[in-house]
């Protein structure tokens, strides 16, 4: 599995090969292998529609009902042409009882970034997940932003160019990502910046670790498990992860006696 979609999320068909599609999603340009019977073919008004009239459901689960079934749905999913009662499904029409944001009116701003990304906390790890029951790295950053009305690519190595650079952890706004190293040369990790520069992102679990300029220190294993290569800075109202009296988290010097400093 390279990746998952969410209900609601549409796609192109670029190739049909028995009982499977090959499609590109219209959020990220991600492409993929799916079974066409995960897939509800739409008229080109109803998929213009979507594109402009969808919300994002923010339960952490919730579900559609209709007359006679009933569609669970995870955190991040759309509701096309949703009214805030009902939305629309070609010719099905569905109720939702559950918080929702439309891509319009989602704030921008860290204090609801936090918010979202705090829904995912523990969260077991998946390659390729984007739901609450399994999720990597960069679906969960991409998720939380989308949940604020920000466009993110689905691979770390296209993420980390978005963004403005943040040349160093002191200078970090909540809401920041930091992106790392994955001891070869390349980005393979990424996390959103908490306050009082702690980081929150999927490792084994979506969980909440210490972030300094030598990476993320975990507490239980008592060591640095990622390096900090670069942050980006994409929202434009943040606030300083670190008050301006507070320096940087210092760790004993065994524990960064073989890192090296990543920013220039």
């Amino acid at each position: 599995m390279v990746s998952q979609l969410l209900f609601g999320e549409t796609v192109e068909i670029l190739e049909v090969k028995d009982g499977w599609r090959y499609a590109v999603c219209s959020w990220d340009g991600f492409s993929g292998w799916v079974d066409v019977r995960q897939l509800y073919p739409l008229t080109p008004s109803d998929y213009a529609e979507y594109a402009i009239h969808s919300s994002i459901s923010l339960a952490l689960v919730e579900g559609l009902m209709a007359a006679d079934h009933f569609i669970p749905l995870t955190i991040g999913a759309m509701l096309p042409c949703y009214d805030g009662l009902r939305c629309r499904l070609g010719e099905l029409f569905f109720q939702f009882s559950g918080p929702a944001v439309t891509l319009s009116e989602a704030p921008r701003t860290a204090e609801w970034i936090v918010h979202i990304a705090r829904r995912y906390l523990n969260a077991p790890y998946l390659w390729g997940g984007r739901s609450p029951f399994g999720i990597d790295a960069s679906g969960f950053v991409q998720l939380v932003y989308k949940m604020a009305g920000i466009r993110l690519p689905r691979e770390v190595t296209r993420q980390v160019a978005e963004g403005i650079p943040v040349d160093f952890t002191e200078q970090c706004h909540v809401g920041d990502l930091a992106f790392f190293d994955d001891g070869k040369g390349q980005i393979g990790h990424v996390g959103i910046v908490l306050p009082d520069c702690n980081v929150i992102h999927a490792s084994g679990k979506v969980r909440i670790d210490k972030l300094d300029h030598f990476g993320i220190f975990n507490s239980e294993q008592k060591r640095y498990t990622h390096q900090l290569r670069v942050v980006k800075r994409l929202l434009t109202n943040s606030t300083p992860a670190l008050p301006s009296h507070s320096t940087s988290p210092q760790r004993e010097p065994q524990e960064v006696s073989s890192q090296v400093e990543l920013f220039d």
